[in-house]
């Protein structure tokens, strides 16, 4: 006795006949295939979606910034909208002889910034990639280093800024030195956690075929280990950034932390919301393109 909604499929054999019954998908697995790939490559309803959503999530904190600036009506406290982005007009432009702010253009101060954290990090991730690799191939260095690393990782910038202050005094190196010590601890820790993780099948395959340690390393491990590397570097970059702004207290004009440092000096909180921002929107820039650099240079990341 078979269900009336089975199909059947009779298959003929000498002096034999079966049949098959073949039950109905169910109705959610129908709607699965009828739905193909391209539902299962749209998460949270697709892409438009999620632009959509971003965009009214961003209009309701325009409104409440809006509506909360004009209840208060205490600008030195919270700045409208329209006070900002006059001050972005004014420290981008010349008006009455006065050009930008404390006589530098906002992406004068930008760009000093930017220029800093670069040539910072650069060293920081240096610094950091060798000292991963040498923690995570001799282990006697691995456990004298180890503690320094976390322990510096664990201080805030302006702990160790006043010492290099009175070291290096207030010009650009000081600032430089910080950026860099605050970019190495991430690097480090994620290089060597990459080389102490490598595949060992890969590693005693090429020492079979006659590869000696530091080509193993380069050859095998390090390639192995490029996503938690980058994402050690992405950390770094982050954390550099985050520094510039006690970097840039000191001396830091021109500089996007300088600029804000100065402007909270004389209660200009418009000046200080627009330089937040800029120091948010590129910051969000710059890992962006950290992203793209990501996946093309490793474009086997997530795939087994």
């Amino acid at each position: 006795m078979h269900d009336r909604n089975s199909r059947h499929s009779r298959v003929p054999l000498p002096g034999v006949s079966l049949t098959t019954s073949v039950a109905p998908a169910p109705p959610a697995e129908r709607a699965a295939a009828v739905a193909g790939p391209a539902a299962a490559l749209a998460p949270g309803g697709g892409l438009r979606r999620r632009i959509i959503l971003r965009l009214l999530s961003l209009l309701a904190l325009y409104l409440l910034w809006e509506i909360t600036a004009r209840v208060m009506r205490n600008p030195t406290f919270i700045p409208s909208p329209a006070a900002v982005w006059h001050q972005l007009i004014t420290t981008s432009t010349v008006h009455d002889g006065v050009r930008g702010y404390s006589g530098h253009l906002l992406i004068e101060h930008l760009g000093v910034s930017l220029r800093r954290i670069l040539i910072g990090s650069a060293i920081g991730v240096a610094g950091g990639l060798i000292l991963g690799v040498l923690m995570g191939t001799i282990g006697w260095l691995r456990v004298v280093t180890e503690p320094v690393v976390t322990f510096i990782r664990a201080l805030p910038p302006l702990a160790y800024f006043s010492l290099f202050i009175i070291w290096f005094g207030i010009d650009e190196t000081p600032k430089l030195w910080l950026l860099s010590i605050a970019a190495l601890p991430p690097v480090a820790v994620a290089t060597a956690a990459a080389v102490q993780g490598a595949p060992t099948g890969l590693v005693e395959a090429a020492r079979a075929l006659g590869a000696g340690r530091w080509q193993t390393i380069r050859d095998v491990v390090l390639p192995a280990g490029l996503p938690e590397i980058f994402t050690g570097i992405r950390l770094a970059v982050g954390v550099a950034y985050s520094s510039v702004v006690a970097a840039e207290t000191i001396n830091g004009v021109p500089g996007i932390g300088g600029m804000v440092r100065d402007a909270q000096r004389y209660s200009q909180t418009d000046v200080v919301v627009l330089g937040l921002f800029a120091i948010g929107l590129s910051g969000l820039l710059i890992d962006a393109l950290l992203r793209i650099t990501e996946n093309r240079l490793i474009p086997w990341r997530g795939r087994s």
